[in-house]
C-alpha cells in the first residue's frame, strides 16, 4: 500500500520536474529519464513516454521531431500553459515546504 501511494506521490514531483527542465532547454526521454534518476527517481520508458505525452495533449509541453543521426527525436519544450503550472506548481511547493519544515 504505501508504495502506491508513494508513487502517486513520486508521479506529481516527476510533472513537476520535467517541467522545470522543459523551461530550461527542450529536453528528450532519455536525458529527462536518466536526470529523474540522478534525484532518485525509478522510471522506466513505459511510465515517462506516457507522461510526456499526456503533458503534451494537455498543452503543457510542446513537440519537435528533429533528425538525430538518423533517428527522429522528440524534443519537449513548455508551453506558456506549462509555464503558468510551473509557477503555480513552484509557489505550491514552496508553501508546503515551509509548513512542513516548521
Amino acid at each position: 500500500m504505501e508504495d502506491k501511494v508513494l508513487r502517486k506521490l513520486f508521479l506529481g514531483f516527476i510533472h513537476i520536474h520535467i517541467l522545470h527542465h522543459a523551461n530550461e532547454h527542450p529536453v528528450y526521454g532519455t536525458w529527462m529519464a536518466q536526470e529523474l534518476r540522478e534525484h532518485g527517481y525509478s522510471i522506466s520508458a513505459g511510465t515517462l513516454y506516457p507522461i510526456l505525452h499526456t503533458m503534451e495533449s494537455d498543452g503543457l509541453l510542446s513537440r519537435e521531431d528533429r533528425n538525430v543521426n538518423g533517428r527522429i527525436r522528440k524534443y519537449y519544450s513548455i508551453t506558456e500553459k506549462g509555464d503558468e503550472v510551473l509557477h503555480e506548481a513552484r509557489d505550491k511547493a514552496y508553501e508546503l515546504f515551509r509548513e512542513i519544515n516548521d
